[in-house]
């Protein structure tokens, strides 16, 4: 009997179910439910719709009982940073959502008790005003954090709504600021210095970790922070593509290539990857972190992967792109608005980087505030952004082989951003690197492939 697993993959967008089992050594893949997902204001705020989260996550693993029958096992995934506070069995609502700006105000303080400096010495984290150090600190001067018992990261926290089991894990744990770099493990000393309490920052597990079951499907720990997931994704796929004794198979949603049987070389296959969504998440595997000066000056950061660091870098993606459909042309194919864009001959450029870009009331604004030239017709705005990104991946790659001291010649792009050829070309100009464009659900077969390692037929 065939064995399945479910990935469940939620982004800032949108969430997918995907079944995946292994046909003949190939994976096989299908979508059996997508849900929309976005931020919603409350009182001011930008929060996540937990309850919507989680009736979604539900319904998809019916969906999938439903149409399959059996799962040997499933997974969930999602964006890092966001958390849910709770006071015994008591959730602390609302969930704030990243891009929300609660933080600011309390990020001087922060680095007042400890400086910038002693935090990246210590975790390796790159700076990011909405990462869990500061959302944390910013709870605790709201008084939120009174009589709190434990705080879950958005997947750990529908997990635990499903099976009843609590647990923390690693890869998630490494986008909060507050794991030690060195040790793998909650950072306590950082954690008393910013008057956070200590006990909620237990023992980290690692991806494959059983937590109970849902509906009588054992439930796995992948590697629960999106992009991790996708990483794993990304080298399954490169390394059978680039071994000439295992098929690459067809890509796409129905199929993906075979797994490998063995770990992605360090020294062999280049590795460097971009996970393109609503942020594109540039970087490359290394074996241990790197939080030496030039790494904190460029503001790199240092997040878990499965037996491997992941060395990357935040840069703003598709988010731009998009917002700046929803205002100039909403619901126009993407087809045709890199058309009008290949059309262009804009010359702008912007700094994809800059924070007036994070969350603008208006895209279009931000982009005309930041340019001495005005984009006329809407080919032009997408020109500027498309260039704007492939400019600032050139300038990360450069960081990132000054301070890694290698060279590399392929870059693996996957997401959504995978599938715009014009960007993929302005990127592969941009950088002079091979660009290998994966149009795959990579978060989704990292995802599986952590639960196929984990779970045993005897399982």
């Amino acid at each position: 009997m065939e064995r399945r697993f479910l990935a469940v993959d939620i982004g800032a967008s949108s969430g997918r179910h995907i079944v995946g089992w292994l046909e003949d050594g190939e994976l096989k893949t299908k979508e059996v439910y997508r849900f929309p997902n976005g931020v919603t204001e409350r009182d001011g705020r930008l929060t996540w719709d937990m309850d919507a989260l989680l009736s979604h996550v539900k319904a998809g693993i019916g969906k999938a009982l439903d149409e399959f029958g059996a799962l040997d096992s499933f997974s969930i995934d999602t964006w890092g940073c966001d958390y849910v506070l709770l006071r015994g069995e008591e959730e602390v609502r609302p969930c704030h959502a990243y891009r929300d700006g609660r933080t600011e105000a309390v990020i001087p303080a922060v680095h007042d008790k400890v400086p910038f400096e002693e935090l990246y010495a210590h975790t390796g984290c790159q700076f990011q005003p909405f990462n869990t150090v500061y959302q944390l600190c910013a709870d605790r001067l709201a008084g939120r954090l009174d009589g709190v018992t434990d705080f879950l990261m958005v997947p750990e926290y529908l997990l635990w709504k499903l099976t009843g089991v609590r647990a923390k894990e690693y890869t998630n744990a490494t986008t909060t600021g507050l794991v030690n770099a060195r040790t793998g493990a909650f950072d306590l000393e950082l954690a008393v210095r910013l008057g956070l309490p200590a006990h909620l920052f237990p023992r980290l597990s690692p991806p494959g970790t059983a937590v109970g079951e849902y509906r009588g499907v054992k439930a796995v720990l992948c590697a629960t922070h999106d992009t991790a997931s996708a990483v794993e994704g990304i080298l399954a796929v490169a390394d059978a593509a680039v071994s000439p004794t295992r098929s690459a198979g067809r890509l796409g949603r129905s199929a993906a290539p075979a797994l490998p049987t063995r770990s992605f070389d360090l020294a062999g296959a280049p590795q460097l990857y971009i996970s393109s969504g609503t942020w594109s998440l540039l970087g490359v595997k290394t074996p241990k972190p790197l939080t030496d000066a030039a790494s904190m000056a460029a503001n790199w950061s240092n997040e878990g992967g499965v037996g491997y660091n992941r060395y990357q870098k935040n840069i703003m993606g598709m988010w731009m792109v998009n917002r700046l459909r929803d205002e100039l042309c909403p619901g126009k194919p993407f087809p045709e608005i890199v058309a009008e864009a290949e059309g262009s001959a804009f010359e702008g450029t912007v700094d994809a980087n800059a924070p007036c870009f994070l969350a603008p009331d208006s895209m279009k604004g931000a982009f005309e505030v930041a340019l001495d030239v005005k984009p006329e017709t809407v080919g032009d705005y997408f020109r500027c952004a498309c260039r704007s990104l492939a400019l600032s991946y050139r300038d990360a790659i450069r960081e990132l082989e000054e301070n890694t001291g290698k060279t590399y010649e392929r870059l693996y792009i996957v997401g959504g951003g995978a599938k715009n050829g014009f960007l993929n070309r302005l990127t592969e100009e941009a950088t002079s690197k091979k660009v290998v464009a994966l149009p795959i659900e990579a978060t989704a077969l990292g995802n599986l492939k952590i639960q196929m390692e984990a779970v045993s037929p005897q399982d």
